[in-house]
């Protein structure tokens, strides 16, 4: 706790005694991993196969916890700033491994204020199975032309993968150059919608003082917004609940897409320059702020899932066989994933189904995703049905194949997008998608989706707001949670088994359910209203 008081003096008589004062610090913002947002760290930008741990840690209340795969997995943070050539700084921090499925070890490198490496790489051993936390601690000078840090672990599969190495108190100290305001604001800001996309692009700000990086913030109509304040760094954040998303983007790239945003609706975009980070960090805010201004298409998105936490809003199925469908991550691409294989290739029939969706209201109706595999074995099939019921068999009921309608993945573990599959011919008030998976005893490929998306141009004559979106506060909740609904309906919560644990009926505005009686985890609020439209989302009960 010391070390973070003096964090803060120094930052203080830096403001004091001058700008451009170097100070003696740990450079590592949330080097102890106390601060998690969504089950991410903050300040920690590369994060692969990471999750909070609240038993094994050094010291403080978290510790990180690093799984292994197939390849390598990365653990980065965002980079540090403030570095002079020729200065010296010490690494260090604690890792535990223990596990014969997993070994770690450093991945780090200066580089230049183009974000170009200098020097070489600092890379440490692989570290041996030891029952103890073990303490890192390496001296550098930093090279010719290095103006940055970047931190970085790894973790490798040994005997097999799905192993676990846990980190803790990462600290970066030295003497940081505190750099003033930035001089200027960017020029020729624009924000250009296409579809539910909005493409901001900017000229690159001059002048004495260059910035770091921008903070670009959009608002919807209607909402008002602060501008950042010195020493309160302001994370990436793009859940527009709140009618506020904002992004941090590094100077030279001159250019963000905001993505999957709601159709027919204004939005205010305004950037930022800014130096330096953490405690020190220093925005421009005075003088006219760059603003720009676009408008969405007049679409909807009537699904979306990248399966950020767990199978999300989609249910697995598994009529043949052990394995099922699970969510992973890699690459900080999160997707859902099947393979057969599990020491052999099996006999497996697995379905992943979308939830019901009312598709009667929409016109120009397009599903698009994004698939990735790799080994030999069936083609992922991709089917809708109209008369398919929640958490059935789906061989129980019409399906309609149409996976030739698609593009996919030709392997290696290649991304490919799937193109736009129109749904306008087979539309129904109770439509369902879903991917079917099968393998057999002498092959199994494996399959990885994400990014699904209905998207759909309302009829004429449906207003926006009969399309309804569902709005649960607080969330994570542990007692009581709050449901604004638009009209009398029927609120069912289920599980991510995908069982129906509690069905209570609310009615138009407020209400409260109580969610005490719910073991940990993540749920599903679906609320169906009289028309047959739905409006799904996810609760955390804690």
């Amino acid at each position: 706790m010391m070390m973070k008081k003096n964090y803060f003096s120094f930052a203080l008589i830096a403001l004091l005694f001058g700008f451009g004062a170097a100070n003696a610090q740990n450079m590592v913002q949330n080097g102890d991993l106390e601060l998690w947002t969504a089950g991410v760290p903050d300040n920690w930008d590369h994060v692969e196969n990471i999750t909070q741990e609240s038993i094994i840690v050094y010291s403080g209340t978290y510790s990180a916890k690093h799984q292994s795969a197939a390849s390598t997995t990365d653990f980065g943070h965002e980079y540090i700033t403030g570095i002079t050539e020729g200065n010296a700084y010490t690494l260090s921090y604690y890792f535990l491994d223990n596990d014969a499925n997993a070994k770690t070890r450093l991945w780090s490198k200066f580089l230049d204020a183009s974000g170009a490496v200098v020097g070489a790489t600092i890379e440490s051993s692989y570290s041996v199975d030891d029952p103890n936390w073990v303490h890192y601690s390496s001296s550098l000078i930093a090279p010719v032309g290095a103006t940055q840090f970047y931190l970085e672990v790894r973790v490798y599969k040994e005997a097999a993968e799905g192993g676990y190495v846990y980190y803790d108190e990462f600290s970066f100290t030295g003497d940081q150059t505190v750099l003033p305001e930035p001089t200027n604001y960017p020029t020729n800001f624009t924000a250009l919608a296409s579809g539910l996309s909005i493409d901001l692009s900017w000229s690159d700000a001059v002048g004495a003082q260059l910035p770091r990086a921008y903070l670009v913030q959009g608002v919807k109509a209607g909402v008002v917004a602060t501008a950042p304040v010195d020493g309160i760094a302001i994370a990436d954040d793009l859940d527009w609940t709140d009618g506020i998303a904002t992004v941090n983007v590094d100077f030279g790239l001159e250019a963000y897409a905001f993505s999957n945003l709601p159709g027919n609706q204004e939005f205010s975009f305004t950037i930022y320059p800014f130096t330096n980070a953490g405690a020190n960090i220093d925005y421009k805010t005075d003088g006219t702020v760059p603003t720009a201004t676009a408008t969405t298409a007049n679409a909807t998105i009537i699904n979306f899932e990248n399966f950020s936490s767990g199978l999300g809003i989609w249910t697995p199925y598994n009529v043949i066989g052990d394995q099922e469908w699970t969510q992973s991550i890699y690459g900080g691409i999160t997707f859902a994933k099947m393979s057969g294989y599990a020491g052999a290739p099996f006999e497996n029939e697995d379905w992943l189904v979308s939830p019901v969706m009312n598709l009667t209201l929409y016109e120009n109706i397009q599903f698009s995703f994004i698939t990735a595999t790799n080994y030999s074995g069936p083609a992922l099939q991709l089917y809708y049905s109209q008369d398919y019921q929640s958490e059935e068999n789906p061989n129980d009921y019409t399906w309609t194949e149409i996976t030739d309608q698609a593009m996919w993945s030709e392997g290696s573990f290649a991304w490919a997008e799937s193109g736009n599959v129109t749904l306008d011919a087979y539309a129904s008030s109770a439509f369902y998608l879903g991917y079917r998976f099968t393998s057999n005893a002498t092959e199994s490929a494996t399959w990885e989706v994400t990014d699904c998306m209905v998207m759909g141009i309302l009829k004429t004559g449906i207003q926006q707001n009969d399309v309804v979106t569902l709005t649960i506060y607080p969330n994570p909740a542990s007692d009581m949670v709050t449901v604004i609904a638009d009209q009398d309906a029927k609120a069912r919560i289920v599980n991510f088994m995908g069982q129906t644990v509690m069905v209570v009926p609310v009615v138009a505005g407020t209400n409260q359910i109580q969610v005490n009686a719910l073991t940990e985890g993540m749920y599903l609020i679906e609320i169906t209203y009289s028309n047959g439209t739905k409006a799904i989302n996810r609760l955390l009960v804690n």
